[in-house]
Formats: C-alpha cells, sequence, structure tokens
C-alpha cells in the first residue's frame, strides 16, 4: 500500500510524527517531514534508507506560499501541527484553525489521494478552552478543503517522550506532593502513541475511513486522581496528593503562563473542567482495526528512571 508513495507529514518531527515516519518508513514510502526545525529533524533520516525520509522547512504560520511547496507530488498528506500553549508566532489560530485548511486546500490541489488529519477528543466551536475552539475550527477547515479527510481525534497521548506522564514522573522525584487540579476528578483515556501511528496508517490505507471521524482513546478510563497515583505507583515515590481548585489553578496559570515553556495555562485549567474521554457512538480505534494497548503495559518501561536509584533499581528489585 505504502511501498514507493510519496507522503508528506507536517508536525512530522514531533512525538506523534516519530512514530509514524518510523512506520510508514519500514513500508517503503517515501516522506517529506515538513517541520521548523529541519536540523533537529535530521535524526529522523536513519528510520530509513538514504534518501528515504527527507525534512523541509516549513512553518505553517507563513501560509500557502510555504505549505504549497512541501505536497508537492504527494500521494497522501499527514497533518500533525498543534500546540499545547501559544508563544510567538504559534498562536492557537493560526497553527490549529487555519492552518489545516491551508494544508488540506494545498493538498487536495496537488492531487494527493489520502489525507489524514490529528485533531483531539474535546473540540468544540463552544468551549471556553481556546485550544478546543481552534481545533474544532482546524476540524471544519479540512473537512471544507478535502471532504475525503479522515480526522483523528486521540484524547492524551502516552508514550516513552510523552509530555504527560513524564511531566508528572519528573514532579513526583522533585516534589512532595502531586496537584489533583479541580479535585482530579476530570477522567481521561490515555491512548499509545504506537496505537495512534497504526490507526493514522489505517485510515489512509482505508477507503471507507475517508472522510469519517475517529475518536482515539485506550481500553480504561482514569480519573486524573487515578493517573497520578499510576505516576505514584510506578516511580515507586511516596508522594502526598493535593486538591487545588479550578480558581486556585487559574490563578497559578497566569504567572506560570510567562515561563518559557509554561507547566499550566489558563486554557489548560478551562480544557481540565471537560472529560477527555471517547463519545458514546463514536468511531474508535478498533474501527480502524487497531487494539488498544493499556497504560499499566507500557509506563514500567519509562517511568522506572524517576524510581530512586533510577532504572538500576528496578532491576535490581526484579
Amino acid at each position: 500500500m505504502f511501498d514507493g508513495k510519496q507522503i508528506t507529514i507536517f508536525g512530522g518531527s514531533g512525538f506523534i510524527g516519530r512514530n509514524i515516519v518510523r512506520e510508514l518508513a519500514q513500508r517503503g514510502a517515501r516522506i517529506e517531514v515538513a517541520c521548523r526545525d529541519v536540523e533537529g529533524a535530521k535524526h529522523l533520516k536513519v528510520q530509513g534508507v538514504v534518501g528515504q525520509v527527507t525534512p523541509v522547512h516549513v512553518d505553517v504560520t507563513e501560509g500557502e506560499s510555504a505549505i504549497a511547496p512541501a505536497v508537492e507530488g504527494a500521494d497522501m498528506v499527514i497533518n500533525l501541527c498543534g500546540i499545547l500553549y501559544e508563544s510567538g508566532r504559534n498562536r492557537f489560530d493560526a497553527v490549529q484553525a487555519t492552518a489545516p485548511g491551508l494544508i488540506a486546500a494545498a493538498a487536495a490541489k496537488a492531487g494527493a489521494k489520502k489525507f489524514v488529519h490529528i485533531s483531539a477528543i474535546g473540540a468544540d466551536a463552544k468551549s471556553p478552552a481556546r485550544y478546543a475552539r481552534s481545533k474544532a475550527a482546524g476540524e471544519e477547515a479540512v473537512r471544507a478543503a478535502f471532504p475525503g479527510a479522515s480526522i483523528l481525534r486521540p484524547s492524551i497521548v502516552f508514550g516513552p517522550d510523552d509530555d504527560f506522564f513524564n511531566r508528572f514522573g519528573a514532579m513526583a522525584e522533585s516534589l512532595p506532593f502531586l496537584p489533583l487540579i479541580g479535585g482530579g476528578k476530570t477522567k481521561f483515556q490515555p491512548v499509545y502513541v504506537d496505537d495512534v501511528a497504526d490507526a493514522a496508517l489505517n485510515a489512509l490505507a482505508s477507503d471507507p475511513a475517508a472522510g469519517k471521524i475517529f475518536e482515539l482513546g485506550g481500553p480504561k478510563i482514569y480519573s486524573f486522581r487515578d493517573l497520578m497515583e499510576l505516576v505514584i505507583a510506578q516511580t515507586g515515590r511516596k508522594r502526598r496528593l493535593v486538591d487545588i481548585p479550578f480558581w486556585l489553578a487559574s490563578v497559578e496559570a497566569a504567572f506560570l503562563e510567562w515561563l518559557p515553556t509554561p507547566p499550566l495555562t489558563r486554557d489548560q485549567v478551562e480544557l481540565l473542567k471537560s472529560d477527555n474521554v471517547v463519545s458514546e457512538g463514536a468511531l474508535t480505534l478498533q474501527d480502524l482495526e487497531v487494539e488498544p494497548t493499556a497504560c499499566e503495559a507500557i509506563l514500567p518501561t519509562y517511568l522506572d528512571r524517576f524510581r530512586p536509584g533510577g532504572r538500576y533499581n528496578r532491576f535490581r528489585a526484579a
């Protein structure tokens, strides 16, 4: 299916993108990784044979003129561009609302046959969170420009390089407590990054997936408290769980937002007020022939580095 195909992946140097690049390279695709930091993406070249994976500089905030050259000759296009917080020119509206439509339009004009857009569970035009509103606007723009696009909405994505479990693992290593924003009642359905990559490839390969939206979640739903307890168990740390009301979290986030890499923003606090789970009746991983992987099977393989004594302690205990 992918052997010899030209596939352009926008945002392909990121956490999810790196896994998709690996899987496509193993299947013989020729891949252009459209990203802002070409130097930082050069390590992706070793995922394939010489010349199979090519990072190219594209800043999607520069509009159609920057995007169009990257999709010339592409048989398939994947858009993974997204941000967790705003900084500089990287605004939610530019990256997540406007750019997806421009990429989809450029792909259609270039004659691409398949398009996969990675969005997020919780994308909602009426959400109080700007992140979720921009995701919804991006989906709408993609479907208008490329009606046959497949849209994937993952819950929080976990894996060795994730931003979620690694962040709280580091906190467990250095702090005497872990925060439970809003009492830790928000529900999540974490999905393994390899499952998301497989879902993207299967969506590209499946004609019935065209024009459909899939919500990607793992086999189990957890509260935020449950996830923090998992972090504590996997890191072998005795840590208190401290309830932090939403209003207080918003006050703290107002100051944290000024950091170069903010650990929390007021927009993220708004997101935490809504559950992040697969909707009833939605198409899921199973509809893309992917069996979801449980957190408990994967977390021990990378959170052990936050244990007292590091990874060595796990092997000694074994």
